[in-house]
């Protein structure tokens, strides 16, 4: 039994337990009149400019957890599976549950900012931060065989994506750049104990980076 829990406690843990959570969501708003309702969304806590500036900044983390369509939860949790349990076993479950709620946070501070006329929902923000965390780990860790080719492979599918993004209406690019530049910087923030250490003076600089840059967002969204 130990040996069990041991076994469970090892595994991706936190990224099954995101996809599950993100599931349920999906299907309480489905029943609740659709995930592609506006109304719907809203009501489960869509990124929303109007309530945000009302007050309610928990927007600033629910959208993670929400989709539109089946499509889109599809997509987002088959890419969050696979590149969640790589990120997961690398940094650790706490330093990878913070990695992806700061990205989240972040990229949608970016959407709040600069497109702050649309409803937004989407793991999308928080997926695009470990993408950018695995180019911390490149820049860190270039000399390990395994992080450079993985490195040079997620450099090629963030700019394929980013560039499916300026072609495709309706998403939130600005939203997928965000949660990268957070991922980028929380990698250093949380660490990586597995791997090596990372020198203070580049923690200190992300900590401060990263407030910035999610301190300006938060007020470029309210002097729109």
């Amino acid at each position: 039994m130990q040996q069990q829990l041991k076994r469970w406690l090892s595994g991706p843990y936190i990224t099954v337990g995101l996809i599950v959570v993100m599931f349920l969501v999906y299907g309480a708003m489905t029943l609740a009149g659709g995930s592609q309702n506006a109304q719907v969304l809203v009501n489960f806590g869509a990124k929303y400019n109007p309530l945000i500036l009302a007050g309610q900044w928990w927007r600033f983390i629910t959208p993670i957890f929400l989709h539109m369509g089946f499509e889109h939860i599809l997509f987002n949790t088959v890419t969050l599976y696979f590149i969640g349990i790589q990120i997961e076993a690398i940094f650790g479950h706490w330093r990878y549950l913070a990695i992806f709620l700061l990205s989240g946070i972040g990229g949608n501070l970016a959407s709040f900012a600069f497109n702050p006329n649309s409803i937004s929902a989407g793991a999308s923000t928080a997926i695009f931060g470990l993408f950018g965390a695995f180019l911390m780990l490149g820049e860190s860790f270039w000399e390990n065989p395994y992080i450079r080719q993985m490195t040079k492979t997620f450099v090629l599918f963030i700019v394929l994506n980013l560039a499916f993004g300026l072609f495709s209406p309706g998403t939130d690019l600005q939203g997928h750049i965000g949660g990268l530049v957070i991922g980028f910087l929380a990698g250093y923030i949380v660490g990586v104990p597995k791997l090596g250490k990372i020198s203070t003076v580049k923690r200190i600089l992300a900590v401060i980076v990263a407030i910035l840059i999610m301190i300006g967002l938060y007020y470029s969204g309210i002097t729109l």
